[in-house]
């Protein structure tokens, strides 16, 4: 079983059980809004020496990879701890997921190459984005 799919099993059950709202997306949107946005996520990058790894992100180019140490560098502990609470994984994985999916996340939310302000746009996105992304990525989402 791959990441996405153990991740997305995982938070399947949680969905049921927390009147459908999806675990996932509430997860990345927290990151997201506790960053300061797509714009924040990119200044944490750049603080922590990954700022042209970032840009490839956002970038109309190929994207760079980034690791699991580095996303746990960049974001800290703390983050990468309640992202894992959240979606009811250990941080190890959730440090995976955001190392895999992350650059791909953000490739997506911006589409012009560019970094919109507005952390309520990106959200929204992020929400309308992540059922079609996800399945995109190879993952099934089951419905509630």
């Amino acid at each position: 079983m791959g990441l996405l799919e153990s991740l997305l099993g995982g938070i399947a059950g949680k969905s049921e059980t927390t009147g459908g709202t999806d675990p996932l997306a509430g997860a990345l949107s927290g990151l997201l809004a506790q960053n300061g946005g797509i714009q924040g996520l990119m200044g944490k990058f750049s603080q922590g020496g990954l700022g042209d790894v970032f840009s490839s992100w956002v970038g109309m180019g190929q994207n760079k990879p980034v690791s699991t140490s580095q996303i746990q560098n960049v974001l800290g502990p703390d983050q990468v701890n309640a992202l894992a609470a959240q979606l009811g994984v250990d941080p190890a994985k959730a440090s995976g997921f955001l190392a895999d999916y992350l650059p791909k996340i953000v490739d997506k939310l911006t589409p012009a190459g560019q970094v919109e302000t507005g952390t309520d746009q990106q959200q929204q996105g992020l929400a309308a984005l992540l059922p079609s992304l996800l399945q995109s990525l190879g993952g099934e989402r089951r419905q509630p």
